[in-house]
């Protein structure tokens, strides 16, 4: 999970736009409309980010992510990853004789012995599976085997908090948030504060 937050009288403006506006519940607002512009503002930039670090399309690590806005009661903006360990499919898989071929974290690599297809080489079947790769159960070398689905070792809640991934949310969160917190209490004082 990633924050963007203020709590209480965590920025001095909070108190002066208070004491203007004769009311924290307007101060409060304000802030909270800040910080969901501001996160509405930092979540593509995330998710572009995230991509890159994992391997995966903008597209998937869009769908992964959830944003929890601020409210009244809670001056925080939250972005939620879901989601456990992404199956190979995800990251261009393609099947070779030595095994098979993803991108898992943006790094090709070949995954030997597994398999996307079935039957012998060269007369290889696509198997009706959903274009998975698949990693067989034993070490024997015989058909029939049990196999299981390969994975790729790419949790997304877990790539979110680290790398460029934590630090584009960082770092773009808190300048839009400077920005759009001056934006706000400008507003709300009408040109009082700025």
């Amino acid at each position: 999970m990633l924050r963007l937050s203020i709590h209480g009288q965590g920025l001095p403006l909070l108190t002066e736009a208070a004491e203007i506006l004769g009311s924290e519940a307007k101060g409060r607002r304000a802030y909270r409309r800040a910080l969901n512009e501001a996160g509405r503002d930092v979540t593509p930039p995330t998710y572009r980010a995230l991509a890159k670090q994992t391997g995966l399309k903008p597209g998937v690590t869009r769908r992964a992510l959830r944003a929890q806005k601020a409210s009244m009661t809670s001056l925080s903006f939250e972005l939620h990853g879901k989601g456990g360990d992404i199956s190979l499919k995800y990251f261009g898989a393609r099947e070779t004789r030595a095994g098979v071929s993803a991108a898992p974290f943006g790094k090709r690599r070949v995954f030997a012995g597994r398999f996307m297809k079935g039957g012998k080489f060269p007369n290889r079947k696509v198997l009706k599976l959903g274009g998975h790769a698949f990693k067989p159960m034993w070490g024997e070398r015989r058909w029939g085997r049990p196999f299981t689905r390969e994975k790729s070792g790419v949790i997304i809640p877990n790539e979110m908090v680290v790398g460029t991934t934590s630090q584009t949310f960082r770092s773009v969160g808190e300048s839009k948030l400077a920005e759009k917190v001056s934006r706000h209490i400008r507003l709300v004082t009408k040109g009082v504060l700025s």
